[in-house]
């Protein structure tokens, strides 16, 4: 059975993101609890880091190539649930190593299938579908905080393997989920020549203003490496409560929800895909700047909503691009390089916001100020108002 309308992909993303919520912070302790040390769970993590950037777009690009994402979104959802359950057996460390590694190559290109899949069904040209993306996306930002929650209230200190289960159900219910979705039909690529996962990537590079979407989403997306990094420690420093801090990190996630749901849409109808990116970049040279010489309490407050702008409003602006660029026939692709063009970025910046800390403390924001600077000019002139026609390639 097949069904319309976005209760089943909120029912997908809810499944997806509230795993992720309750497994993703929780997994360095979950290792160190297995009597691993801080370099192997740092090895643990970075090694899955790089599985990640490599397994999404190959995954992406192998979809395509089938004609089924979501045969290849379950199967990726299954395997990352039995890679979780598995976990319970493991004790040494090449042992959590390997799993770790088969469950993020697993992970890789579960959000970019899903996100291919739902901005097709949501594409507001195609009459009969009268949902947004944001409310589906919003659904998951807001799982990923329930999950959370929920989580630190059966896990102790010493007994973190209800993680594991939870991981593990919400995973197998994401890849049944998929079993509800319409079946997208797309239309073969195919290229004079060349490979068809080649002529598929270089049909979406051929499009000068996805070659743009992806530099601005990177240049915004990275500049939040700083923040992620050593906000936290930027705050306790300056004699922030780590109760205090907590509230001000969910009022980014709690911004996060309000965009996708409520405010992004109906910002991207008023201004277009242009204009909602440039006003997401233009937030992230205030949130920056500010953030590089303030840490009262009062500011911070007022500041860090925006992140509902840098991060939400933004994706929100790449997905309705993608609908009007992007073929269904490479729509996984699409997504895949987006993500990868994203998480490549944040993983160098993140590498180098240490070296950047060390050396100039707070000042070390205003170069993730500068990235969004560099990115407004390009989101003004590059992306596209939703009425325009699909760009040109060029």
């Amino acid at each position: 059975m097949r069904i319309n309308g976005p209760i089943v992909y909120i029912v997908l993303y809810v499944a997806l993101y509230a795993a992720f919520g309750v497994a993703s912070p929780f997994w360095p302790k979950f290792f160190e609890t297995r009597a691993l040390t801080a370099q192997q769970i740092g090895l643990i993590l970075g090694a899955a880091m790089l599985v990640r950037l490599a397994a999404g777009p190959l995954v992406g690009m192998l979809a395509d190539l089938l004609g089924s994402l979501r045969l290849l979104l379950a199967t990726c959802a299954a395997l990352a649930a039995a890679t979780a359950a598995v976990f319970s057996l493991a004790n040494s460390f090449w042992l959590l190593f390997l799993i770790a590694l088969v469950q993020a190559a697993a992970l890789a290109p579960t959000t970019s299938i899903a996100d291919a899949l739902s901005v097709n069904a949501a594409k507001p040209q195609i009459a009969g579908r009268p949902f947004e993306y944001g409310w589906i996306r919003g659904s998951g930002s807001a799982a990923f905080v329930l999950g959370t929650l929920i989580i630190g209230q059966l896990v102790s200190q010493d007994d973190l393997t209800p993680i594991i289960w939870m991981n593990a159900a919400l995973l197998a219910a994401a890849a049944g989920a998929t079993a509800l979705l319409p079946r997208v039909t797309p239309q073969p690529q195919r290229c004079d020549g060349g490979p068809t996962v080649l002529a598929a990537l270089h049909s979406l590079l051929k499009i000068s203003r996805f070659r743009i979407l992806i530099v601005v989403s990177a240049l915004v997306y990275g500049s939040h490496a700083m923040h992620d990094a050593f906000a936290v420690i930027r705050w306790s420093a300056a004699g922030i409560d780590t109760s205090v801090i907590s509230v001000l990190w969910s009022e980014a996630v709690a911004a996060e929800v309000i965009v996708f749901f409520l405010i992004g849409p109906s910002l991207l109808d008023r201004f277009g895909a242009r204009g909602a990116a440039a006003l997401a970049a233009a937030a992230g040279i205030i949130r920056w700047s500010i953030e590089g010489v303030s840490a009262s309490v009062l500011v911070l407050s007022i500041i860090q909503p925006l992140h509902g702008l840098t991060f939400a409003l933004l994706h929100l602006a790449c997905m309705r691009m993608m609908a009007t660029l992007v073929p269904a026939g490479t729509a996984g692709t699409a997504q895949a390089l987006y993500a990868f063009g994203s998480g490549l970025a944040t993983a160098a910046l993140t590498l180098l916001s240490g070296n950047l800390y060390a050396g100039f403390g707070a000042a070390a924001f205003f170069p993730m100020a500068l990235l969004c600077g560099v990115a407004l000019p390009c989101a003004w002139s590059g992306f596209s108002d939703t009425r325009d026609r699909p760009a040109e390639a060029g």
